[in-house]
């Protein structure tokens, strides 16, 4: 009984959960399904959370799709934005935007800044819900004025490009800035491209850098391809380290 304590606790202590996963996914996958059965609502949708990404544990998508609707049921906020994301890319059922987007409107409504930006997405493309941009710049700013590092990039593309607002190009700068600092590799991109325009070429290229370490692989693929036809030739040169990268997570 003392061990599934120690163990129960590691679920609910957010650092030595991160550290286990990283260290023994196994382990800790087995501390997280003993205390979701247990009624452990963070745990029930960490549990979700594994089933879906395989890690530590089978993959099995139907049953986080489960986990994540237990834990939703209870009012845990990112179970319910991960339903809408399953039920988006039809992670364990039909893929259905529209009733993605109903999760997505509940924890958005709460606060989830996560849910606001997926939401956001979702009005931006017009998929499950009629194309709304108006709406989606709000959920972006919204999502952004919480922190969200992913909606800071898009806030600053609609105030760049003046979509739905008046256009404003240092706000939009800075919020590029803030996207960056906040480690989403497309705004890392977007404030390497302001830099560039500056004429801030080691700084913008240190921002490549980070980008190119953390893009993935449909970001990697049109950004080598933006970066071949840049003003500045150590700017055109990181194409083919974009290229590289891509064709080995291509690989994997």
């Amino acid at each position: 009984m003392a061990d599934f304590r120690l163990r129960r606790e590691e679920v609910l202590d957010g650092e030595r959960l991160t550290a286990m996963l990283e260290e023994s996914p196994a382990r800790a996958a087995q501390a997280i399904l003993m205390a979701a059965g247990e009624g452990v609502l963070e745990a029930q949708a960490l549990l979700g959370q594994i089933l879906l990404d395989g890690h530590g544990i089978a993959q099995d998508q139907p049953l986080a799709l489960r986990w994540f609707e237990i834990a939703a049921g209870q009012g845990h906020l990112m179970a319910r934005n991960m339903l809408g994301r399953c039920h988006e890319h039809g992670w364990g059922c039909v893929a259905d935007a529209e009733r993605a987007a109903r999760h997505y409107q509940t924890a958005a409504d709460a606060g989830l800044d996560w849910a606001m930006y997926n939401l956001a997405n979702l009005h931006a493309t017009g998929r499950g819900i009629p194309e709304n941009h108006a709406l989606a710049l709000a959920l972006y700013r919204r999502a952004a004025e919480s922190g969200h590092a992913k909606s800071m990039n898009l806030l600053g593309r609609y105030l760049e490009e003046g979509r739905q607002c008046p256009q404003d190009l240092p706000t939009a700068r800075d919020w590029y800035r803030r996207a960056a600092e906040g480690g989403d590799f497309r705004g890392q991109f977007s404030h390497a491209a302001i830099l560039a325009d500056d004429g801030r070429i080691d700084e913008a290229l240190g921002w490549l850098r980070k980008a190119l370490d953390g893009g993935s692989v449909n970001f990697l693929r049109v950004a080598s391809e933006s970066l071949m036809n840049a003003q500045y030739s150590q700017i055109r040169a990181m194409s083919d380290a974009y290229k590289l990268r891509l064709a080995e997570l291509v690989a994997l």
